[in-house]
């Protein structure tokens, strides 16, 4: 497992375990977590943000935290503010968070799941010239969100 993913399971794992909200020392979580400070910091801007369901605070020097808040929200508005964090390109590793999110989060089902994964995969994109394969697969994603709204 990736340092990355172990950060953001711990962080899940507090989450659920205090209600959706967690308040944490950046310097005491990296200590914990055998990892320097920064891995933290790409963790909660990368993989826990609004569009994700989440909303950031923070408190910077010797008493600072970082509280971090589960959105409840409708799976129509969740899924929105997904698409609307796209943009024009999406990378295979964006798309395997978001996905794993949706997941965890109950906004899509395990089948659904593999099925996107499968889309958003780099075989997928084998024929497609590698400077339209982001733009592409951001395009992809995008409708086969909406086609969730649709249902």
């Amino acid at each position: 497992m990736r340092m990355s993913d172990m950060v953001a399971r711990y962080i899940m794992d507090i989450l659920d375990e205090h209600n959706g909200a967690a308040e944490i020392k950046r310097n005491e979580l990296a200590t914990t977590l055998g990892c320097v400070p920064s891995q933290i910091n790409y963790v909660i801007t990368s993989r826990f943000t609004p569009e994700q369901g989440f909303i950031v605070e923070s408190r910077r020097g010797g008493g600072g935290y970082i509280r971090i808040t589960r959105i409840n929200t409708s799976r129509d508005v969740a899924i929105m503010h997904i698409v609307n964090a796209i943009g024009t390109t999406l990378d295979k590793a964006t798309a395997e968070v978001m996905i794993d999110n949706m997941l965890s989060r109950s906004i899509i089902d395990a089948r659904s799941a593999k099925l996107m994964a499968a889309a958003m995969g780099e075989r997928a994109y084998l024929g497609v010239p590698q400077e339209y394969r982001d733009s592409l697969r951001a395009a992809v994603f995008k409708n086969m969100l909406l086609t969730l709204i649709a249902d």
